[in-house]
Formats: C-alpha cells, sequence, structure tokens
C-alpha cells in the first residue's frame, strides 16, 4: 500500500478520564485532565477521521464509555462503512449500555491484566476493577448467547492482557480459568507491554518490562501452541511482542510498519503512536496534511538515532524517553517530570479512586 495516502487504523483516545491507575499506562489517564471534546466538536473530528477512509477506528482512552454521546459518534464513523471498535476496563459498563455497544461496536475488548484479582487489581491500580472486568465479559457473554440461540451473529468480544513480568505467568491460567467462564468469548489476546507513558519509566522498565528471553518465550510457537490448546477450540489465542510499534525507521523502510494513526482526546494527531509529539490538529488543519506530517517524523534523523541501538525493551524504553522529550510540548514536560517513580507505593496498596477522579474532575 501506499503509506501516504492514509492510515489504515485510527486509534482515537476519546477520553483520558479513567476510574483505573494501570501502572502501565501509555496515556497516564486518570492522572491528567480528560481533554474531552464537546459533541459536537467529537463529531467534527469524526468527520474529519472519516475523510482519511481507514479501514477501522477503536475507541480507546482513558475510558470510552466515560464520554456522554460515544455511541452516537460510533454511530457516524460506522454509518460511513468503517468498523468501530471499542477497547474498555468494563468497570462502567451496565447491562443498559453493554447492549448498545453490542449494537453500535463492531468488536469489544476488554483490558485484563491479571488471571486472578491479586494480579489484575494490582497492575490495573484499583481494588474490584477485576470483578467489574468479569462482570463486564460476563454480560457480554449473555447478549451473545441470547442472539446465538435465536440465530443471530454473535458479539465479536473478547480479552486483551498486557504482559509484564508480574503476570507472564499467568498466561495458562488465563485460558484454563478464565476463559471457561465466558462460553462465547471470541478472542484472547497476550501482548507484550511498551514501553510507553508510564511503562517508559526507568524503574518500570526495569523491573516490570519483559526481557528478550520472556519475549521469545510469550511468543515462541510452541508456547503459543499450548495456549491453543488449554483454551476452549472456539477461542482465537494469539500473542505479540509488539516490536511493530517501536517503528524503528531502518525497519520501516521495509515495509514493517502498522499505519497507525493516534488521536488524542481533542483532536491532536500524534506524530508516531506511542510516542509523544503532534503534529497537528483534526479540528484545524487538513486531516490528510497531518498524516504527512505524521510519516514524516518517523524518519527524522533524532528519532532514527535514537532507536538504532534499541536491543532489549530496557534500551526501548530509554529511547522512549529521549524521543518524548525531543518532541513533547512544554506541558508532556511537566507531565513527565511529575511522573512518580515506580512503585508509587508498595504492592498490596491500591489506589482508592474518587467519583469526581473518575471522571476526569
Amino acid at each position: 500500500m501506499n503509506i501516504l495516502s492514509g492510515p489504515t487504523d485510527v486509534i482515537w483516545d476519546v477520553t483520558y478520564a479513567c476510574p483505573l491507575r494501570c501502572t502501565h499506562c501509555y496515556s497516564e489517564s486518570g492522572r491528567r485532565p480528560a481533554r474531552q471534546l464537546n459533541h459536537d466538536e467529537m463529531l467534527r473530528v469524526a468527520d474529519a477521521i472519516v475523510s482519511l477512509r481507514p479501514e477501522a477506528v477503536e475507541f480507546a482512552g482513558g475510558e470510552p464509555l466515560l464520554v456522554r454521546g460515544i455511541f452516537d459518534v460510533a454511530e457516524h464513523i460506522g454509518r460511513a462503512g468503517i468498523q468501530v471498535n471499542l477497547y474498555t476496563g468494563g468497570w462502567t459498563l451496565t447491562a443498559r449500555t453493554a447492549e448498545q455497544a453490542t449494537r453500535v461496536f463492531s468488536r469489544i475488548t476488554v483490558s485484563v491484566d491479571g488471571a486472578d484479582a491479586a494480579v489484575h487489581d494490582r497492575i490495573r491500580g484499583r481494588a474490584g476493577s477485576f470483578d467489574r472486568a468479569m462482570n463486564a465479559l460476563a454480560l457480554l457473554d449473555d447478549i451473545s448467547g441470547r442472539r446465538t440461540a435465536v440465530g443471530a451473529d454473535p458479539v465479536e468480544f473478547g480479552i486483551d492482557c498486557a504482559v509484564v513480568r508480574s503476570n507472564l505467568h499467568q498466561t495458562e491460567e488465563f485460558c484454563t480459568a478464565v476463559l471457561p467462564r465466558f462460553p462465547h468469548v471470541r478472542f484472547l489476546n497476550f501482548s507484550a507491554a511498551v514501553p510507553s507513558g508510564l511503562a517508559s519509566r526507568a524503574e518500570f522498565a526495569e523491573r516490570e518490562l519483559l526481557t528478550n528471553d520472556q519475549v521469545r518465550a510469550l511468543t515462541d510457537v510452541e508456547h503459543v501452541e499450548r495456549l491453543v490448546s488449554a483454551a476452549p477450540p472456539s477461542v482465537r489465542v494469539t500473542t505479540s511482542d509488539n516490536f511493530i510499534l517501536q517503528m524503528r525507521p531502518a525497519l520501516v523502510e521495509q515495509g514493517f510498519v502498522a499505519p497507525l494513526m493516534q488521536v488524542e482526546p481533542d483532536g491532536e494527531v500524534r506524530a508516531m503512536p506511542i510516542y509523544e509529539g503532534t503534529v497537528g490538529n483534526l479540528l484545524t488543519e487538513e486531516p490528510a496534511v497531518l498524516w504527512r506530517r505524521a510519516v514524516a517524523r518517523w524518519s527524522d534523523p533524532f528519532v532514527a538515532e535514537a532507536l538504532s541501538s534499541v536491543r532489549s525493551m530496557t534500551d526501548w524504553a530509554e529511547a522512549t524517553r529521549r524521543i518524548d522529550r525531543r518532541f513533547g510540548s512544554e506541558e508532556v514536560l511537566l507531565r513527565i517530570d511529575r511522573r512518580p517513580v515506580y512503585p508509587a507505593v508498595p504492592a498490596p496498596a491500591l489506589k482508592t479512586v474518587t467519583p469526581g477522579a473518575a471522571h476526569g474532575r
């Protein structure tokens, strides 16, 4: 494909409001202003995205389900013939919103970062988050079951796990203990956590990002086959090292690139999905122009130099920190300087989030 013609997928972080405080959060959601647009502005951003004709738009965040009118915005994009997908932590999903979501979104992914509450809640930073995620999956499973019973299409829903050292040992347990609870679940994805946002902190990289041996173990063919064998046969199980998100210029030239556009809540477009630094706003500039600026960043000499020596996740984290400081705005640099050292609290302690904080206030 001609990369300059436009992105294949757009990831739109529609809000930075979030009820969770994940240790590896790439967007630092829940810890910063929501930067959420009003409904009319969101529809304008949606139209700008539609003009690029991507294959799919991923609604992420923060927690997209905290955004009032989110289903209208998603439907607006879907009517243009573009697939719309949802990523959620599951905390806010109710029976009513689950019904709405399954009518609007082509695929729904629930983030689950532990096969039990102890591991998941510690990583996600809030007690009860595992139970909420399981409840969300149960709601989706029930809807899918009822649809299947009357001959309708099932719900395309499943689980995504960001793999770090704290949960790597639980991959098989996901297949044997979590999946059987939801007979209509369609997929389970294990993806190595990437050094973006909070996960780029040096202390986090040293303690939680996977080592080279662990990445190889995660993606090893025999390991994947064991996971597939342990899972119900109806579930697609995949693993990924996520290296395609590194965007090392030498590999981009060889075609090893995912043409993704990352859009921040207020319409700002990131030059590279996991790194700080934007190229303009969809509310004020031509989307195609912003995309060409983003693509140009991929071969920037500073980016090429910073990524050229990456041989491990800790190397990658160091490169991320350099790129973020080179291209981040003054606001970004202040936020980076305010990041707490990992771990901010002892492992058994969990962040207590007030209702106001959950909505970005």
